[in-house]
């Protein structure tokens, strides 16, 4: 019995990543809520799936961060998504590092929500400042854009 639950366990696993890239931490609450009491082989199956390359916590980051960034979203916001998916934190820099287009984003963002009014006054600035800023844009990328 042992050796058939750790194959459904697995081909579980296997069925979940292929559908999208998931973080260790998000398999591992998915695969624990379907099995129950099952944690040790849960570990196992997913140790197996990292070893094969099929799970892996850097790839998910980079693929996140794309996604995310594509939606509009800053890196400040895309950081405390993957830290809450526990996604290791030098993952999380190296993938924000090698992403380039924060600027861009932010512009065209800021262009999708307002036109291509340029803040005149005090408020309409720092009306902005803030849509940017809950986007999850850091000062400096406000600034620059700004």
């Amino acid at each position: 019995m042992s050796s058939e639950a750790f194959t459904v366990i697995y081909n579980k696993g296997l069925d979940l990543v292929s559908r999208r890239e998931h973080s260790r931490h998000e398999l591992m609450e998915k695969l624990t809520k379907r099995y129950p009491e099952t944690s040790p082989m849960i570990e196992e199956a997913l140790d197996k799936l990292e070893i094969n390359k099929i799970l892996d916590d850097e790839r998910f980051a980079e693929m996140y961060i794309n996604s995310r960034a594509r939606k509009g979203f800053g890196p400040k916001k895309i950081e405390m998504e993957l830290n809450a998916k526990r996604v290791e934190s030098t993952f999380i820099s190296n993938a924000l590092e090698a992403y380039e287009t924060w600027l861009e984003n932010a512009r065209k963002e800021l262009k999708k929500k307002f036109k291509d009014q340029k803040p005149t006054d005090y408020q309409s600035k720092m009306k902005q400042k803030k849509f940017l800023f809950m986007r999850g844009f850091s000062a400096s990328i406000i600034d620059k854009v700004l």
